[in-house]
């Protein structure tokens, strides 16, 4: 399987002023019994270790909450400035007019913001402090009045499933690109609450699609950490968008790897045993040789997973499998699609709809047009080639310009909204 990297979720602290119930990170570092963070010394060698392995990684800082980081802008600045696409993943308590002017001066790109709940009291009981979600609410208003694009990060449980819908409106309301729904893995702080049963699970996914066809041009909706989400969507829509995901199903440890505050790297974060530290190993040699993501690149899944018609493009999830069987590699316990419905066809992407594939040109490109390439992350560009080059291909032209580039993004996403914003990116201006 290809591995090359292409994302990186970084916990650059765990200094936080929430006490969230499903927290995958330590409390005692959430309450600051504990400190164990890298120097901005450290970091930025870090980030120079991560290009090593690709020069344009999709860099996503978090925490606890990043901006309780004095140096996160000097951090995301030095990442930017070399190249790297980078966001940050907030719960928007500390998104003042003055803190979201420093990011985009940084360079950041977007931000990602946490809320579980319409209803204020819901919210600020999952989240462990009063008046969350108002100071949350108001750090999402002053993203939308400073222009920088944002992504509402809902992490779904037995008690806000019902509200999924609602959390759409709101989203769309306050102008997010996309509502990112996430289901919980049982690890860290999160290990005594109750879970989803399966049956719930693949209703919400069920439910996550129609109100994706809903926003569909306006916002996007879709589903984290729950790789079957392809298969309802290859059901419904094979040539769907929501398509145009990695081979092999989640990237974790084969496209993706997280970075914990103190330099232990893991292929997710619901992954926690680490397969080096940062102050040991560089992470270019942890990336290339650390036998967890070696498994991870060339998977034998067990079971029901090992057989499905799915297991490239789903996969299941290897975090939980291993909350739940020992075994990473193992059958994911929340998925209760039984393999030959499709007569054991297997279901394959292209190269047209499959993410993290090597970019490889069969026609001139100009250099502005290069230029336009080179700002889309790189777990996209092998993708966008492929589709630019064929839509080149039907129309008997040459050389790749930027205007053609937009006359294939016209035809693949229309006008772009509710489209990822790396992908704008790569729209003329």
């Amino acid at each position: 399987m290809n591995s090359q990297l292409h994302a990186v979720s970084w916990n650059v602290t765990r200094r936080c002023n929430l006490r969230c119930a499903h927290c995958y990170l330590d409390a005692d570092f959430l309450e600051g019994r504990r400190a164990d963070e890298q120097s901005t010394e450290d970091c930025f060698r870090i980030i120079d270790q991560i290009r090593e392995a690709n020069p344009n990684p999709f860099l996503i800082l978090t925490g606890g909450e990043p901006l309780l980081r004095p140096d996160v802008f000097e951090i995301a600045a030095y990442a930017s400035d070399r190249g790297a696409y980078v966001v940050v993943g907030t719960n928007g308590i500390a998104l003042t007019e003055k803190s979201i002017d420093r990011l985009k001066r940084a360079g950041v790109k977007g931000a990602g913001v946490s809320l579980d709940s319409t209803d204020s009291r819901v919210h600020d009981a999952f989240r462990g402090v009063m008046g969350a979600w108002d100071l949350t609410m108001s750090g999402i208003s002053r993203l939308a009045a400073a222009g920088m694009p944002f992504a509402v990060q809902m992490t779904v449980t037995e008690t806000n499933a019902g509200e999924i819908a609602t959390m759409a409106d709101l989203a769309h309301s306050a102008g997010a690109t996309a509502l990112n729904v996430y289901f919980l893995v049982c690890t860290g702080r999160g290990q005594e609450m109750t879970d989803l049963s399966p049956s719930a699970y693949e209703r919400i996914l069920a439910h996550l699609y129609d109100l994706y066809e809903k926003y569909e041009g306006r916002m996007l909706v879709t589903a984290k950490c729950a790789p079957h989400f392809r298969r309802f969507v290859y059901d419904r829509n094979p040539s769907s968008p929501l398509m145009k995901t990695y081979q092999g199903g989640c990237p974790a440890g084969t496209h993706y790897a997280r970075i914990t505050p103190s330099g232990d790297v893991t292929p997710c974060p619901y992954m926690a045993d680490p397969v080096g530290n940062l102050k040991e190993f560089s992470f270019g040699d942890l990336w290339r040789s650390a036998p967890a993501f070696v498994r991870l690149r060339d998977p034998i899944l067990r079971d029901r997973c090992g057989i499905c018609e799915f297991r490239t493009v789903c996969g299941g999830c290897r975090a939980r499998a291993l909350a739940e069987t020992g075994d990473m590699l193992g059958t994911d316990p929340w998925c209760t699609y039984a393999p030959g419905k499709r007569k054991m066809e297997e279901v394959v992407l292209s190269r047209e709809t499959a993410l993290g594939q090597p970019t490889a040109f069969s026609i001139s490109w100009t250099p502005e047009a290069r230029e336009r390439l080179e700002r889309i992350p790189s777990f996209a560009r092998g993708m966008v080639v492929a589709s630019v080059e064929r839509y080149a291909a039907e129309r008997a032209v040459a050389v790749v310009t930027p205007e053609l580039m937009a006359e294939a993004k016209e035809r693949l996403i229309g006008d772009g909204r509710g489209m990822p914003a790396f992908l704008k990116a790569g729209r003329p201006e």
